[in-house]
């Protein structure tokens, strides 16, 4: 297994906030517009999975497999021709002090690990910066 994991980030927000909305795939409908559409488009939710289309892959679908109130949610792909799974791991370091952490595991071969290493790095990356500024009080 590959592992992309991104940099410890800060939320200034409590953790229960942050896992309330980070455990339910619903709560993304309302930020959808920060995701650029020209690398992700066509998503979906429900209260357990996520789903869009990523160009050239085709259609990705993600379930939520584990949630650890307050501290981990973990999402396994579906449709892809490789197993991906996504760690959101939470740790509250004050009231209004959450670190986020997320971890991306995949069973590349070394033939398709070249071609998107980089690309899930920057994916993993990109959404943590994302998921560091949404209005957790308010979703």
């Amino acid at each position: 297994m590959t592992e992309f994991v991104s940099d410890v980030k800060i939320i200034p927000y409590n953790d229960a906030d942050v896992y309330r909305v980070l455990s339910d795939p619903r709560k993304l409908e309302l930020v959808k517009e920060r995701i650029p559409e020209d690398k992700i488009k066509d998503f979906t939710f429900d209260e357990e999975s996520i789903s869009f289309r990523v160009d050239p892959i085709g259609n990705v679908r993600f379930l939520v497999v584990e949630r650890e109130p307050n501290k981990l949610v973990k999402l396994k792909s579906e449709k892809l021709p490789f197993e991906v799974f996504l760690w959101i791991q939470l740790v509250s370091k004050a009231e209004k002090d959450t670190r986020l952490r997320m971890t991306l595991q995949a069973d590349l071969n070394p033939f398709i690990k070249g071609m998107v290493e980089k690309p899930m790095k920057e994916a993993v990356d990109k959404i943590s910066d994302v998921l560091i500024q949404l209005p957790y009080d308010r979703l």
